[in-house]
């Protein structure tokens, strides 16, 4: 465990505590918890300093917990086979997964980041999360068929997010295609799926999950679309372990689901909250942008839209968002 980390558990309750009274905790000079704590600030963390009262958090954490996360996957009757790494910091928790691939064959694996360095959106954006705030989680899955029947698979995943959310107690969340979960028309979470595999298979997928519980004011001006914590929508410092066993449930069954039935599994359910469905859009792609109606999604995943000339259109990748009234 690094010094970074012990000072974050120190700080976690949001209180103020003296570089004295650190130092002595954790064994190490006053100047050592100062060099922490710079060090922490540099990666983004939001830490207050008033001479005389020492350092706290700008808001509480709960740092993540590997024995913590188990035991709740315990609880569920869920047995994480495949590992589960917690990193303090990484370039991307979807990256360190498919290095892992390269050694000895695993079935499943999963990986979570306090600080992740160089997360991944979609069409080659950033994601902004605050460290030791948000939950930034990647899973490995063997599939026995090749990449070719994974297409949809980041839809089944927005519903098993959505489920997680809602066994979390945050209603009202809503999917919008490809891979957002929404609440209120705000972003609360993204997917990106990585496939690496023979076209014959089997395949392994990485799937990458960012949830946010908890944006800065200095990475909110990262962001570029309206978004939401969870946070904001509980008014509670997120149980990050709590929720990371939820989810983690809920795709491991979502990945059983899916090796079996493909997107007819969650093909219903992910209609029915689609945020879009039945409603005028307007999609964009590069400089080109539809307009029309939203009639679902088919078998693979893909996104129908019926323009104002009657033509059905099909749409496998795009930005949407509803057209200006």
């Amino acid at each position: 465990m690094s010094t970074r980390s012990e000072i974050v558990k120190l700080l976690k309750d949001g209180r103020f505590h003296s570089g004295t009274d650190m130092g002595r905790a954790l064994g190490i000079s006053r100047a050592a918890v100062c060099k922490g704590i710079k060090a922490l600030s540099d990666l983004g963390l939001e830490i207050h300093k008033v001479s005389g009262r020492g350092y706290r958090l700008a808001t509480p954490l709960q740092p993540l917990d590997k024995r913590r996360i188990l035991g709740h996957l315990s609880d569920k009757g869920v047995d994480l086979q495949g590992g589960l790494d917690i990193l303090e910091s990484v370039d991307s928790t979807s990256r360190y997964l498919l290095e892992k691939l390269n050694a000895p064959p695993i079935q499943n694996a999963v990986c979570l980041a306090e600080v992740q360095l160089q997360g991944r959106g979609r069409r080659g954006r950033s994601w902004a999360a605050t460290p030791y705030s948000n939950l930034m989680l990647s899973m490995a899955w063997r599939l026995q068929s090749g990449p070719a029947v994974v297409s949809g698979l980041s839809l089944a995943a927005g519903v098993a997010v959505a489920r997680a959310l809602d066994e979390y107690g945050v209603r009202e969340t809503a999917l919008k295609w490809p891979n957002d979960v929404l609440w209120k028309r705000r972003k609360l979470a993204g997917l990106l799926v990585d496939v690496t595999g023979e076209a014959a298979g089997p395949c392994f997928v990485v799937l990458g999950v960012g949830v946010n519980g908890y944006i800065s004011e200095a990475d909110a001006e990262c962001i570029d679309q309206p978004w939401v914590d969870l946070q904001s929508i509980t008014g509670e410092t997120v149980d990050r372990n709590h929720l990371a066993a939820i989810v983690i449930a809920h795709l491991i069954r979502m990945f059983e689901a899916f090796s079996k039935n493909g997107l007819a599994a969650f093909r219903e359910e992910w209609e029915r909250r689609h945020l879009y469905n039945g409603k005028r859009v307007r999609l964009i792609q590069g400089d080109t942008e539809f307009q029309g109606e939203v009639e679902g999604i088919d078998e693979t995943g893909a996104l129908h839209i019926r323009d104002d000339g009657g033509v059905k259109k099909v749409f496998h990748s795009g930005e949407i968002s509803m057209r200006p009234a």
